[in-house]
């Protein structure tokens, strides 16, 4: 006779989808995981949606911007994990280019682009790059729960 164990819940959960390269597909990335972000409960206007979101919007706008190959896609991956207490946000493209965060002298100029990275560093708790199978590279952010 066999014992029967309880089954653990599941705390981890995954959302992935592939969006084109262009402004609508971040666009796309940005609202869908916010719905998703809902879904697994996280309320709006939390400061971990808050966070989770905007380092969506930015890794996403800088697959578009900076990662883009014409004729490719960039991948969102987001993974709920309940049990660790970590939301984690990783973004593909398929561009060979590492990112490079403004320095602190750059970051008081006067242009209007390229602070995404130091956004996601301020609302992440730990962020970084990996290299993937195949081309590219992902870039990844963690928020704690």
């Amino acid at each position: 006779m066999t014992v029967q164990h309880p089954q653990p819940p599941v705390t981890v959960r995954t959302f992935a989808q592939r969006f084109s390269a262009t402004r609508r597909g971040a666009r796309l990335a940005r609202l869908l995981a916010a719905h998703q972000f809902t879904v697994w409960g996280i309320p709006r206007g939390t400061a971990v949606f808050d966070a989770a979101v905007l380092a969506v919007a930015e890794l996403a706008a800088n697959a578009v911007l900076h990662g883009r190959v014409p004729g490719r896609d960039f991948e969102l991956v987001l993974v709920y994990d309940g049990g660790g207490g970590v939301l984690r946000v990783e973004v593909s493209d398929t561009h060979p280019g590492r990112p490079l965060p403004l320095v602190c002298a750059e970051a008081g100029s006067e242009e209007e682009r390229g602070r995404g990275l130091l956004l996601v560093e301020a609302v992440a708790d730990r962020w970084g790059m990996r290299e993937r199978c195949g081309p590219g590279k992902t870039v990844w952010a963690e928020i704690a729960l």
